[in-house]
């Protein structure tokens, strides 16, 4: 099964509630764990392991200026603005490159060529023995987000159990993320900021066609306007996560609560068993 958390705008919680639900789940049954937030990954901070590092590249246009004739067919087929021809010389601006290889076969003479860039790394850590974690980190001054994504998705394929932990936003990098999934946790506050986030994250998953649930985090009993909404779409609020200050302080040591608090541990077992039931209610 495949679980994506989730969240319209950050500092929700989101990678809090991912980490506690793999140690809960991690004592009973293999899990893995894929941290997609690939440009702020923190989710390797709670399990610190040594990693195994693969590198990610794209493929990338080299042109061979002995033989351009600077036809200027190429820069009009980049619609990325990654290629430009002049009359004597062409710029080309490998961040802005998409790897789509349209290209190399617009090109009337074959002068472009296609080489590797490396634009990232995928980390997979072992902490225990049921617990794997692969964390995709996109390369400063990169923008090209999904294909680090995918090869840590890729990584992940063949467990039985994958939890992966998306970005931020409705962009390009959840939605790479969202790709497959088969149930979306998101990870809201009571708050004006908060409410209407979830609606836009719950618009993306209502287009993908995947079910999905609701944890309220950080909260202080007056959920009534998220809990109204969530009623309105049908989606069912899965777990509530209480604004308290020893929650608050095991947090922000960087600790687990359902390591640290008795209980804990148990209810984000429910929280999965929550989403089987959900899942299986969809359907």
């Amino acid at each position: 099964m495949k679980i994506a958390i989730a969240s319209g705008k950050g500092g929700t919680g989101k990678s809090t509630v991912v980490a506690n639900l793999a140690f809960s789940l991690a004592e009973r049954q293999p899990v893995a764990v894929v941290d997609c937030d690939v440009e702020e990954p923190n989710i390797h901070l709670f399990f610190p392991a040594p990693s195994e590092d693969l590198p990610v590249t794209v493929q990338i246009p080299e042109i061979d200026s002995t033989r351009c004739t600077y036809c200027g067919a190429c820069g009009e087929f980049c619609r990325y603005g990654a290629l430009t021809i002049f009359k004597d010389r062409h710029l080309f601006l490998p961040e802005l490159c998409h790897s789509c290889g349209g290209c190399v076969r617009v090109c009337p003479i074959g002068t472009i060529n296609e080489i590797e860039r490396q634009i990232g790394v995928v980390q997979i850590r072992k902490p225990t023995p049921a617990l794997t974690l692969i964390t995709g980190i996109l390369q400063e001054g990169e923008v090209q987000a999904p294909p680090v994504i995918r090869m840590a998705k890729d990584q992940a394929e063949g467990h039985p159990l994958i939890l992966y932990d998306a970005s931020p936003g409705i962009a390009c990098p959840v939605i790479e993320t969202l790709d497959g999934v088969d149930f979306c946790i998101f990870v809201t506050e009571s708050t004006p900021f908060g409410i209407h986030d979830l609606s836009l994250a719950y618009s993306v998953s209502e287009e993908l066609g995947i079910p999905a649930g609701v944890v309220i985090n950080r909260s202080d009993g007056d959920d009534g306007t998220v809990r109204d909404f969530c009623t309105e779409h049908s989606l069912p609020v899965l777990m509530t996560i209480p604004f308290e200050r020893k929650i608050a302080a095991i947090q922000n040591k960087g600790n687990l609560i359902a390591r640290e608090l008795p209980g804990w541990k148990e209810q984000f077992i429910e929280l999965f068993e929550s989403v089987i039931r959900a899942k299986e209610g969809v359907q």
